[in-house]
């Protein structure tokens, strides 16, 4: 490439462009139609998320941390439960248990997939019951674009009573195993945040699940508790609908999802091919696909601010995701960790860059990337520090 490229870190405006005319006709129709709240459209696009994923119900709620509230509230976890998720991941993922009065344990991620770790599932167990926590449910986080390793995952929440949720906000539509990230669990919650793979002009987000009662319940929560009618509430619930615009925009981007996914893969090909020999790239379990909701690499602590700073005066955008796990945050740092601490988590953190990755980047400028990437990592420490 001749002259440096402008480049977009998500370039939602290229996905935009891809879409057209159909877009600007599903969100007039919603203005023309004037049913902003629960119209056609948001049934619609609940039906046809669910059959993307095989999922038997889907229910649209305002957005990703609503769909864990939601479940959790559903279940009724409360002060004195204690649910397992990850420490390395967005703070909502323990920001919900503890809205709920219940409590986060940390547990240790595996050091390949950023995924929580099922063999750390045991310490975690162990050090609930230790600080008199009744163990009731595990949030996995599908990290990044990859599901899970689920099989482990579920037999030990099945031998120990623990209700599974799959956050699903990074990893909705990734392959597992012959299954699809958004039907694997008692639930899978998902997030429409624009910067999601499947993303919406604004917040939204869902929940999904097999069984019929918690369905139903599901869609009376997020209406105040709403019985037969509106004014009819049969339990406290709260105010989260997804907006029917945003269900407009959904159901065009679901259109062509399957489509963008594959181009995701070719993006992450690519960018492994030319990398993979100079500096940790993803690993993707065996007979898994991953969303590529993020292409992330890892460089030594002590160079990342410098390699991002190189990348970035060349006009190259990165991102760390998350620079700080939840447990050293001031907010959960009281938080039960399960075993000795989470040193893999702490890692990765100190470790972790992000490359650009959209279904938009063609190859030109991924060439421009990889280049770039290559000549950073080639600087002497001193020359990039």
């Amino acid at each position: 490439m001749s002259e440096r490229p402008t480049i977009e870190f998500i370039d939602l405006k290229a996905q935009r462009q891809h879409i057209g005319k159909a877009m600007d006709e599903a969100i007039l129709k919603v203005v023309h139609d004037g049913n902003y709240i629960l119209g056609q459209q948001v049934q619609q696009f609940e039906t046809e998320l669910a059959a993307f994923c095989g999922a038997k119900h889907a229910i649209g709620v305002a957005n990703g941390t609503d769909a864990l509230i939601l479940v959790l509230e559903a279940l009724g976890i409360g002060p004195g439960d204690a649910v397992i998720c990850p420490s390395f991941t967005f703070a909502a993922t323990a920001e919900v248990v503890a809205w709920m009065g219940a409590t986060p344990v940390f547990a240790e991620i595996d050091e390949a997939t950023y995924n929580i770790d099922p063999k750390s599932l045991s310490a975690a167990l162990e050090t609930a019951k230790q600080h008199k926590l009744n163990p009731r449910a595990l949030i996995s986080v599908d990290l990044f674009g990859q599901a899970c390793d689920y099989e482990p995952i579920e037999a030990f929440c099945k031998q120990n009573g623990l209700v599974l949720i799959s956050d699903s906000a990074q990893g909705y539509g990734a392959r597992y195993k012959g299954r699809v990230a958004g039907a694997i669990g008692d639930f899978a919650t998902t997030s429409f945040f624009p910067a999601k793979p499947l993303g919406c002009y604004g917040d939204g987000g869902a929940i999904l699940t097999d069984n019929d009662e918690h369905a139903a319940l599901l869609m009376s929560l997020r209406f105040h508790g709403k019985g037969s009618y509106k004014y009819d509430n049969i339990r406290v619930g709260v105010n989260s609908r997804l907006d029917t615009i945003q269900a407009a925009v959904l159901i065009e981007k679901l259109k062509v999802y399957a489509e963008e996914l594959e181009k995701r893969q070719a993006v992450a090909q690519r960018y492994t091919a030319a990398l993979k020999d100079v500096v940790v790239t993803p690993h993707v379990m065996a007979d898994c696909v991953s969303t590529w909701a993020q292409y992330t690499i890892r460089v030594a602590a002590d160079r990342r601010d410098a390699f991002q700073a190189a990348l970035k005066a060349k006009g190259v955008p990165t991102t760390v995701y998350y620079p700080k796990p939840l447990h050293q945050q001031t907010a959960y740092k009281h938080y039960p960790v399960a075993g000795n601490g989470l040193p893999i988590s702490e890692r990765a953190a100190q470790e972790v860059v992000a490359l650009p990755m959209h279904p938009y980047l063609d190859e030109a400028t991924q060439d421009y990337i990889i280049a770039q990437v290559l000549e950073a990592l080639a600087a002497p420490a001193a020359a990039v520090a």
